[in-house]
């Protein structure tokens, strides 16, 4: 098979992980690879190096391709991906991201691609969106929805919004987890007391990590507005805060940060390779992450994986992997009094948070591997290519 991925932007995130895994797990099966995005730029961080030390996959970048609202480079972009679909000639074209999902499936169709995918990481539109952008994006899903064969969903909780907003059919849908190099994430895994010691964090200290871009949504401020208290107590053992990841977001949380009682407990590390999660994961307790929009937490997955319990928001498909008192504790969104009680909680139970930990490691180790996404992947498009009458090897 010719399979085309297209994402909107290669910046360090979720869905770009999933998207380069996708391509390195067709390129392992013997297909020929494309991965077309436009261009990189802000203080995300880029996966492009990464994207290109596999030699297997061909990266293109369409320079229209941008993540803002633009109907003059929109219709440019449209133009440019239809023009790439007519030179590589793919059997498969799989979609990533909002505005790659909308312009890629429209020039696939155009194109008349035999087997043509979207994956829905997170909805563009949801409850903290204003309404006449939710009313647009719903409406642009709807249309996209139109011209693709098959609609792939991260989350089970997905496809419920997705068809309550009436995009696609049922017979469309289907959840593939997003995957995950487990075997890389925890090569590092005994790394602890080193980490710690170069991040200034005594063996006593409870660390709560966040891993996260410092942007909108991702509920930092919620983070310094509850938990203030704990960090800034004496009772009880200390209590760290751990920022990975960097954004727009940077500096406001640093000068909310500076000069307050608890800026010797908040550490942030900046950008960091995906590499070094693992790594940076040996060094915490919990994994907190309050995000107010996620398909399916990565981060929460990635801590499970490593063997740290989960403090999340209870939104979209956090309470697939954040299962309360089974892997961690959910938090109605905004719910500051319910962060700080789900952080003394934990603080208060070390054996069973270290529990919840195993726990999760155990049940999603195979359900995130990232072999098992690349294998129900290429499933997908046989299947929709043999219905076409057009089976490719």
């Amino acid at each position: 098979m010719r399979i085309l991925h297209l994402s909107t932007r290669l910046i360090v995130g979720g869905s770009q992980e999933n998207t380069l895994l996708s391509c390195r797990g067709a390129a392992d099966a013997g297909h020929q690879v494309g991965l077309a995005f436009g261009p990189i730029y802000g203080p995300e961080g880029s996966l492009l190096n990464e994207a290109r030390s596999d030699a297997r996959v061909e990266c293109i970048e369409i320079d229209a391709l941008t993540r803002e609202v633009s109907p003059l480079a929109d219709l440019r972009g449209h133009r440019q991906v239809r023009r790439l679909i007519r030179s590589w000639k793919p059997d498969v074209v799989h979609t990533h991201s909002s505005k790659a999902g909308i312009l890629g499936r429209a020039a696939a169709w155009h194109e008349g691609v035999a087997c043509i995918v979207h994956t829905i990481h997170g909805l563009a539109f949801h409850p903290r969106e204003s309404s006449w952008r939710n009313w647009i994006y719903a409406r642009a899903e709807r249309w996209a929805a139109r011209r693709c064969h098959a609609i792939v969903s991260v989350a089970d909780a997905m496809t419920v919004q997705a068809l309550a907003a009436r995009i696609g059919e049922p017979s469309q849908y289907t959840t593939i987890r997003s995957g995950i190099d487990v075997d890389a994430l925890l090569a590092e895994g005994t790394t602890r007391a080193r980490i710690r010691a170069e991040l200034g964090i005594d063996e006593g200290d409870i660390v709560f990590g966040t891993f996260a871009r410092l942007a909108e949504h991702k509920g930092h401020d919620d983070l310094i507005d509850a938990l203030t208290p704990l960090l800034a107590s004496r009772d009880g053992p200390p209590m760290r805060l751990l920022w990975v990841g960097d954004g727009w977001w940077r500096a406001r949380l640093g000068e909310r940060l500076r000069g307050s009682s608890i800026a010797n407990r908040v550490i942030l590390t900046g950008l960091v390779e995906p590499s070094r999660i693992g790594t940076l994961l040996a060094a915490t307790d919990v994994v907190i992450h309050p995000s107010y929009r996620e398909g399916l937490p990565r981060a929460v997955v990635q801590g499970l994986l490593a063997g740290k319990p989960a403090i999340a928001y209870d939104i979209d498909g956090a309470r697939e992997v954040c299962v309360p008192g089974e892997t961690g504790i959910l938090v109605n969104p905004g719910d500051l009094d319910g962060l700080r009680r789900g952080a003394k909680w934990m603080i208060a139970h070390p054996h069973e948070r270290r529990a919840m930990g195993a726990r999760g490691n155990e049940r999603f180790r195979t359900e995130f591997d990232w072999r098992v996404m690349s294998q129900r992947l290429l499933a997908l498009y046989s299947r929709i290519l043999a219905s076409s009458g057009r089976a490719v090897e």
